[in-house]
This record gives C-alpha cells, structure tokens and sequence, in this order.
C-alpha cells in the first residue's frame, strides 16, 4: 500500500482551492485563524460521534466507522489548510514532529 501523506494531502487541498477559488477565501496568514476554527468545528463532530455511538459503535459498524473517518478527514483537510495558510511545508512538519517525539521520548 503507498503511502498516504501529507505531500500529497496539501497537493490535494491546493487543487481543491485553485478549483473554487471564486467561491472560497484565499488561504494566507490573516485567514489561517478560520481554517483552525473549522478545524476545531471538525474535530467536535468527530468527538460527537464517540459520545454519541461509543467506540463500539465506531468499530462495529461499518455506516459508524465510515462516518467517523470521514470526520477525521475533514479534519485533516482544515489541518493542511492551517498548514498552507502559514506555508508550512510537510518537510518543516516533520522535523519539528520528530524534535517533539524525542523530548516525549526523554521525559519521563
């Protein structure tokens, strides 16, 4: 299976802005603050969802299970557009993950 990664999510996300840019607001700096609070509101419906039907709900059934992915995809999707708002590459993303999990990793 190829890997599915943020590359190619933020490929997809500037595709999907190019095809609506007469409808939708420009990713840049002084709209990133939207796309982290659409984010915010994405991230509620996932959790709405794990209130709502459980976990064995999410990995029972399979209408449950697609419902809950889907959430977390539009999730991801507003992730990446904070991410393109602010240009920040999925290279400079993984080395700062990577920074991060190593102090994790030395904590306790």
């Amino acid at each position: 299976m190829e890997d599915f990664g943020f590359l190619q999510m933020q490929e997809m996300q500037m595709e999907l802005q190019e095809k609506y840019r007469e409808k939708w607001t420009p990713l840049s700096p002084e709209t990133g603050q939207n796309s982290l609070l659409w984010l915010m509101i994405e991230l509620g419906e996932a959790a709405d969802i794990i209130k709502k039907k459980g976990s064995a709900g999410i990995m029972g059934d399979s209408r449950i299970r697609e419902h809950f992915v889907e959430e977390l995809s539009d999730v991801l999707m507003y992730f990446n557009d904070v991410m393109l708002c602010f240009n920040i590459s999925a290279e400079e993303l993984k080395t700062i993950y990577l920074q991060k999990h190593q102090r994790n990793m030395e904590r306790w």
